[in-house]
């Protein structure tokens, strides 16, 4: 018997591999035995993983997607699907952010961080949720963030993005439980991307985020692996519904306060 973390003959579908945390989950999952389709607005931006899935001996089909753009969230299922009988696992990594004062936003700002973050995740999920309802089973993988469940100033489209995925992973747990298909939600903290590089790229911004990490370090991309491969698994087949939380444990709010005696 397989073990819960082996997935090899599986196929998944990732959004947004191009870079960052999709290019290290693609990376996971190839290693793990998996298949891989993975999309990018641009091919090209793919070839990295695609070598890279080739030398381990995976199937890997580079797709372009534009998640804003329905025609294109169509076109790229219909291929997925043309190419592969099945689709095991869906990761709706596919983000962006528009970092600013909230009185800073513009309506194009809203609607390009909501559009991309969470009607992207939800036609494509809708997009390829019938050949897995077909197969009666699939794992489906929101990626969230601690915005999930925490607000901060700068993020108000990021946040009710991300908000808005973790009401939406409870909602399609509940209409496709019944299908066979598990729809939880991974949600990092704050890890280096290219979104936020000019955070880190502060020392002192890294040292104050650093003191509110009851773990003392922002994550790293391993960090996200062992959650990935768990709601990729059938080691989570009775788990849906659920945000997960990995962020080193600033979602609860830790201060470095000192305790008077």
């Amino acid at each position: 018997m397989n073990q819960p973390s082996d997935l090899t003959g599986k196929v998944a579908f990732i959004s947004g591999v191009s870079r960052g945390l999709g290019l290290g989950f693609a990376r996971a999952l190839a290693a793990a035995g998996c298949d891989l389709i993975v999309t990018s607005r641009t091919v090209e931006s793919l070839d990295t993983i695609v070598a890279e899935a080739t030398a381990l001996g995976r199937k890997c089909l580079p797709l372009a997607l534009d998640v804003r753009d329905h025609a294109s969230i169509k076109s790229a299922a219909k291929a997925a699907l043309e190419a592969f009988p099945t689709i095991d696992i869906l990761v709706n990594n596919a983000g962006c952010n528009a970092r600013k004062p909230a009185l800073e936003v513009t309506w194009d700002d809203w609607n390009m961080v909501l559009e991309t973050n969470l009607r992207g995740s939800f036609f494509l999920s809708q997009a390829l949720a019938p050949s897995m309802i077909a197969q009666g089973r699939g794992k489906i993988i929101m990626i969230g963030s601690v915005t999930c469940v925490a607000g901060y100033a700068g993020l108000a489209p990021y946040g009710a993005s991300r908000g808005g995925i973790k009401q939406l992973t409870m909602s399609l747990a509940s209409d496709w439980g019944p299908h066979g298909i598990n729809v939880n939600c991974l949600a990092p903290g704050w890890f280096r991307t290219d979104q936020n590089k000019v955070l880190y790229d502060d020392p002192q911004w890294v040292e104050y985020l650093c003191e509110r990490i009851p773990l003392g370090r922002p994550g790293r991309p391993g960090d996200l692996e062992g959650m990935l491969l768990f709601l990729a698994s059938s080691a989570s087949d009775y788990v849906t519904g659920q945000t997960f939380l990995v962020d080193g444990g600033i979602s609860v709010g830790q201060t470095r306060a000192t305790v008077k005696k």
